[in-house]
């Protein structure tokens, strides 16, 4: 019985016409393309989270500043941290020149350094677009898939003059067919989308807290004394502190 009411749903779609094919092949590249973006956006999260955590621990426990901004990583923490270091190499080289309107070194490189989180963020944002579109749009095109078949379905019967509910029942059944796998379609995407603005957020956030720290370091000299830190990121501070006594910006 399973297997005969798929091949009528099969068999309804492709006696739908090419609209009912256009649906069906509509949907189904809109659930190719949202599993590829779940799959590998989420791989790419735990790839960042791993990537964070392996570079912050790295750069913190370098016996000094020039040395830790050379570490070869191709993180969003290794480029700010490069840029930051640039914008304050850049601010003690011409800022002299023009004292009197420069910005001072603080709001120089918290400005290069908010720019650089932006351009992350928006980075890290590629494809999710594209997967709350899938979300939003194919519980709709399943829809008129549905409208369309049972259209076809009322007017086979009117053409038969038998509008018993046993004529009726299979094909309007088949007929919701079409919104079942919209929504087979966006449920996960709409899950997934909501799982991976989470995450980035949390990376988002990540970064924000390097920042901060990396931006105290190079305009006070030393890092900030957080109190009820977690052991191995009190030790990781105390090495910082005992390896960079005043910040010098890397030539």
């Amino acid at each position: 019985m399973q297997n005969g009411y798929e091949f009528n749903s099969l068999e309804f779609i492709a006696a739908g016409g090419a609209v009912s094919m256009a649906v069906a092949m509509i949907l189904l590249v809109m659930s190719v393309a949202s599993w590829y973006l779940i799959v590998t956006r989420s791989f790419q999260v735990w790839r960042l989270r791993d990537a964070f955590k392996v570079y912050a621990n790295k750069f913190w426990t370098a016996p000094n500043l020039a040395i830790a901004v050379k570490q070869d990583s191709a993180t969003a923490l290794a480029r700010l941290a490069k840029q930051a270091i640039a914008a304050a190499e850049h601010h003690q080289l011409y800022a002299t020149k023009n004292a009197a309107e420069s910005v001072s070194q603080d709001e120089f490189i918290a400005r290069a350094m908010n720019r650089n989180i932006a351009e992350e963020s928006a980075q890290m944002e590629d494809g999710l677009t594209i997967l709350a579109s899938i979300g939003s749009v194919s519980p709709f095109v399943g829809l008129f898939g549905t409208v369309w078949g049972i259209y076809h379905a009322l007017a086979s019967i009117s053409q038969s003059g038998q509008a018993t509910l046993d004529k009726v029942a299979g094909p309007v059944g088949e007929a919701l067919i079409m919104t079942a796998l919209g929504l087979a379609v966006a449920i996960p995407a709409v899950l997934a989308y909501n799982a991976l603005v989470r995450s980035n957020r949390v990376l988002v956030g990540e970064i924000e807290h390097f920042a901060y720290e990396l931006h105290t370091l190079l305009t006070t000299g030393v890092v900030l004394n957080v109190k009820h830190e977690p052991a191995d990121l009190a030790k990781s501070r105390s090495q910082v502190k005992e390896g960079i006594h005043a910040v010098e910006v890397p030539a």
